[in-house]
């Protein structure tokens, strides 16, 4: 339902604003070599909105692609002259910030001490990649399954399983820092430091927020498999705390290959993991506070007639909307399902089916979301096919709206505006997420372009006329102004 802008506005920032259901686009692939050769994708967004997509095929290569506008760009080969760790269940990892575009990968054989983790890196959106640089200086030590977030400064935080020299013993995870954007790192930290060694078969999540990084793990004490979160307030240069953010007790003794992901809001952490602690393989969701307030710890669908199992979930937000998606099997058709929520402090409930995802086949999926827009990519097994779709959403409130006295009002230069606009960052603790609302409801998602304590914003494709700025800093306090497009 279209609204005037005001009321637009102010439901933006009211905490009973939720979104209602996702209009999708046409499905489209991105690539397909045959059966069975392409998986395990992932997708990040760059400073416009537009999605990066990478995805390896089974342990050889990995390949990267963009949408250019109109389609996506033909796949171009990211892992150099190596030979990449790639399966349905773990594989290579991707981050971006603005079009600086990050890539962590092991090469295989993944167990050995002459075959190392690496990062590639693009300062051109993905245009050219520079040659992998190992990121694992252990000595002979091994790693596994490495990933990579950004931080506040666009540089890669990198973090991968360490074992002991020559075995896979006392498994732990660790991260290692970049402040040349991924030239060189450096020694390895401790960031899983529950009383047991990691799961040693189950990829992990790092996220990064502000001064904030996050660990998040599957932990293996005697058989119980629950997820943790090491826990860092100094941009991941120690983990001096972890915290159980999974209290299912799931007890297996053989390997689950299946681990948590996740993302931080203000002062609290969102994860998403398969548990079979109780009947099924099932999605949960769980809501766990820094500073100790209490959360949840739910299942998002719970069990149901036909359900064999669930897995693989992964999730992203904007502001307060969240977007999960997972793996699922009903009555022997495997699709994927994805679960919305437009405040994600009152949690997941429900799924709906992504279209032109049902099949005998789908393995993997993962999201990303921006302000009023989804997007999703999968794998589908047999056709050997990497798939690609977006939805856009909007917002409504469910209650009385919030008070725009309490949000704070800032300065944008220049105003009116011609082909950017910047805003200084001094009163503000960084930047969650930013948009432009017009006149009819529509959400623009912005990407800010952060230098010397100011963001500044490209009005490139942007009608004239009148329009709200909305920022979300890190710890969830909304800034806002009205902005003339000249």
């Amino acid at each position: 339902m279209r609204q005037l802008l005001t009321t637009l506005f102010i439901t933006f920032l009211s905490a009973s604003a939720f979104a209602q259901a996702i209009t999708w686009g046409t499905p489209v692939s991105i690539y397909s070599v045959g059966a069975s050769h392409n998986n395990h994708p992932r997708i990040a967004l760059n400073r416009s909105g537009d999605p990066y997509v990478i995805f390896g095929q089974t342990d050889t290569r990995v390949y990267f692609s963009k949408w250019s506008g109109s389609a996506f760009t033909a796949p171009a080969v990211v892992s150099g002259s190596l030979t990449v760790f790639s399966q349905a269940w773990a594989g290579p990892d991707l981050a971006a910030s603005g079009d600086t575009v990050y890539v962590t990968m092991k090469a295989t054989p993944e167990m050995t001490s002459t075959n190392y983790s690496y990062l590639a890196h693009s300062y051109d959106g993905g245009a050219t990649f520079a040659a992998p640089v190992r990121v694992d200086n252990i000595g002979s030590d091994l790693s596994r399954f490495p990933i990579v977030t950004t931080t506040s400064t666009g540089n890669p935080l990198v973090s991968f399983m360490k074992f002991d020299s020559g075995t896979m013993a006392n498994a732990r995870y660790v991260v290692c820092r970049s402040s040349d954007f991924g030239m060189s790192f450096t020694s390895d930290v401790l960031a899983s430091k529950s009383t047991s060694p990691v799961c040693d078969c189950c990829p992990a999540a790092l996220i990064s927020s502000g001064t904030k990084a996050i660990m998040l793990y599957r932990d293996d004490n005697s058989n119980i498999r629950d997820i943790w979160a090491g826990l860092s307030n100094d941009g991941g240069a120690t983990f001096p705390n972890n915290v159980r953010v999974d209290t299912t007790n799931w007890n297996i003794s053989s390997c689950p290959a299946s681990g948590p992901d996740g993302f931080v809001n203000g002062d609290t952490i969102y994860s998403v993991y398969m548990s079979s602690a109780s009947g099924p393989a099932l999605v949960h969701i769980s809501k766990e506070s820094i500073s100790g307030m209490a959360g949840f710890n739910n299942r998002i669908t719970g069990p149901f007639t036909g359900l064999s199992n669930q897995n693989y979930p992964r999730i992203d937000h904007s502001g307060n909307t969240a977007v999960a998606v997972w793996v699922q099997n009903v009555s022997g058709t495997r699709y994927i399902a994805y679960s919305l929520a437009g405040n994600i402090a009152s949690g997941l409930s429900g799924y709906n089916i992504l279209p032109g995802s049902t099949s005998s086949s789908v393995m993997n999926a993962d999201v990303a979301v921006a302000p009023g827009v989804v997007h999703i990519v999968w794998e589908d097994d047999n056709s050997g096919k990497v798939m690609y779709v977006k939805g856009t959403y909007t917002l409504s409130a469910t209650a009385a709206v919030g008070n725009v006295s309490s949000k704070s009002m800032i300065e944008l230069y220049p105003n009116p505006a011609g082909t950017e606009f910047s805003v200084a960052l001094e009163n503000i603790d960084g930047i969650s997420s930013c948009f432009l609302s017009d006149v009819a409801g529509r959400i623009i998602a912005l990407q800010p372009e952060v230098k010397n304590g100011t963001a500044s914003f490209s009005l490139e494709g942007i009608a004239k006329g009148s329009y709200y700025f909305v920022l979300e800093d890190l710890k969830g306090n909304m800034h806002y102004s009205k902005l003339v497009v000249e």
